[in-house]
């Protein structure tokens, strides 16, 4: 299994997951350029790809999936309501697989598990993706880790998850209207670093190996401080056998393999 985020932040997320015989991409919020740039920058094509998941409605996971997925006829799984929440913003004509939240399903050699997250969309989910190396999680958009997600996200060896925002930088935002920042801060807004390091802290395992930050803020967070807030959780627990790393929006990260 081989997992590399394509790109996460403000202006758009998106991650490709690889077993022997299944490619997956995990939301499509790059321009559809991008996607294929980062593919190809990592030695695959969008032609190829088995299936898109899509998390929610926001344009920021799937404003590529008209090109995309139209074009190389891909399928595009998600839940009814983001379907209904998409097709009424920008009709795609793409084929759809649609799911009911809480489900499982398999595409490919991988199963797919889905659960219902807090955040501010129609009906957004997490996933989970079992594949025979392990379990991939993927929390990126949630106001807050609820005691289902963090059961759901338990057992991962690797784990994408939202460090969004640094408080105080927020806070001190002169460019965000307060009532933007209660959206954020809300319990269907945005997780902070220090929230995701308290989720970490409660799913912490053996299992895990890999966490990988993402969705961090353009103007109200900087690597640094998402890393640090982490680490400094990791080293409270004596934890040593994570890894962790920020996804950035310009750049895709290291490429985490799983045998």
């Amino acid at each position: 299994m081989q997992l590399t985020i394509l790109g996460s932040g403000s202006n758009g997320n998106s991650a490709y997951l690889e077993t022997a015989n299944t490619r997956l991409l995990v939301d499509a919020g790059l321009s559809a350029r991008q996607v294929r740039q980062r593919l190809l920058a990592i030695g695959r094509s969008h032609e190829n790809l088995t299936a898109i998941l899509v998390t929610h409605e926001h344009t920021d996971h799937c404003q590529a999936l008209a090109i995309l997925a139209a074009r190389a006829r891909i399928p595009i799984y998600c839940n009814r309501l983001t379907r209904e929440a998409i097709e009424a913003s920008a009709p795609t004509g793409c084929e759809y697989r649609v799911f009911e939240t809480g489900a499982t399903f398999e595409v490919g050699e991988t199963e797919i598990e889905t659960f219902s997250i807090p955040h501010d969309a129609s009906d957004p989910v997490g996933f989970v993706v079992r594949t025979d190396a392990g379990k991939v999680g993927f929390l990126t958009d949630l106001g807050h880790a609820t005691r289902l997600v963090l059961e759901r996200v338990r057992s991962t060896r690797v784990l994408v998850i939202e460090s969004n925002h640094d408080i105080q930088m927020l806070q001190d935002d002169p460019r965000r209207p307060w009532s933007l920042k209660q959206r954020i801060l809300s319990r269907h807004g945005h997780l902070s670093n220090e929230a995701a390091a308290d989720a970490v802290q409660e799913i912490m395992s053996s299992d895990l190996r890999h966490l990988v930050l993402a969705h961090l803020s353009r103007d109200c967070n900087r690597p640094e401080l998402a890393l640090g807030a982490v680490h400094r959780r990791l080293e409270r627990l004596g934890v040593k056998h994570v890894t962790v790393e920020a996804a950035t929006q310009h750049a895709p990260t290291s490429t985490i393999r799983l045998e």
